[in-house]
């Protein structure tokens, strides 16, 4: 059914509902903005694919690092937690609007959920690994994700988050993975970039199926990026210990030809990051222009 009555309720999808009782309402209550037909086979996956923190990443693996790489990777690991805990708040907002008519979207925003607060969990176990203390955390950083936060529509909110910023993360994870300087970050890096992947897709799939049925929603989705810009011109983007971080990681030293080494690593990563944004917004049906223009306002903190 393309829209349940209200008077449905919390019925099961296919049960014999008796006429009368309350009407309960639900923002999200038609097929074509809360479906896609990805939906059962990722909830399938996804349930397949969680993993335990405590198995399936080697915290107890031998290794030591130089104070400075360690410093960078907590400090990355504290980045991470705090864009994973907007990834774990959106998705929990967006199930409560989802009408249980329309369950495997309902169920597999419950699993992205789930996924998002074991990440929270093993960038702040790896963070804390050693003893050592949290890293920075940056006005501009936090003003970025907050306009996550505030986004009210279903599609919108799922096309800032997984379409633009999921989608970059998978980069970021790449890059983490690739220059990890211990087999634990190497190690959860992947198993999170497994589940993001599942995330874009979701995301993606949604708004392909939307925007087939609502051509309009082009020009919404374009409205959104734009609004979130606007908000966020005057900030200063990504937290710079952030980004000296990333570099360091890629270098591997501090040696002056291992740091241009490095922040030649992280000019890449941002390259890789707009072209994978591009393509994105390409199947929602924006022209490669638009694509380009939207993919450079997209935050420069990444989520």
């Amino acid at each position: 059914m393309r829209r349940p009555p209200l008077h449905w309720g919390l019925a099961a999808r296919g049960a014999l509902v008796e006429e009368g009782g309350p009407e309960v309402y639900f923002a999200v209550a038609d097929r074509d903005t809360a479906w896609t037909d990805l939906a059962p086979r990722l909830y399938r996956q996804a349930t397949a694919a969680q993993w335990d923190p405590d198995t399936a990443v080697p915290w107890d693996a031998p290794f030591s690092l130089p104070d400075g790489i360690e410093r960078a990777v907590v400090q990355v690991m504290t980045f991470l937690v705090e864009n994973e805990q907007a990834a774990l708040v959106v998705p929990g907002r967006l199930l409560a609007q989802v009408h249980p008519h329309f369950r495997e979207v309902l169920q597999l925003l419950a699993v992205q959920a789930a996924d998002e607060a074991r990440h929270v969990e093993v960038f702040t176990r790896r963070a804390l690994l050693r003893g050592g203390e949290m890293g920075t955390s940056s006005v501009g950083g936090r003003a970025s994700l907050a306009t996550l936060l505030r986004e009210p529509d279903f599609s919108i909110a799922s096309f800032l988050l997984s379409v633009l910023g999921e989608g970059s993360f998978l980069n970021l994870l790449a890059f983490l993975e690739r220059y990890a300087p211990d087999p634990v970050t190497r190690r959860i890096t992947h198993l999170v970039r497994q589940d993001e992947a599942r995330h874009v897709a979701f995301g993606l799939g949604h708004l392909e199926h939307r925007s087939t049925v609502d051509p309009p929603l082009r020009g919404r989705l374009r409205a959104a990026v734009e609004r979130r810009h606007e908000v966020l011109v005057h900030t200063a983007g990504l937290n710079t210990d952030v980004f000296d971080a990333l570099v360091l990681l890629a270098a591997g030293s501090w040696s002056p030809t291992a740091i241009e080494r490095g922040w030649r690593a992280v000019q890449r990563l941002r390259a890789d990051m707009d072209e994978g944004r591009r393509h994105r917004l390409s199947r929602l049906g924006f022209t490669d222009d638009e694509a380009a223009d939207l993919s450079q306002l997209h935050t420069r903190n990444f989520m």
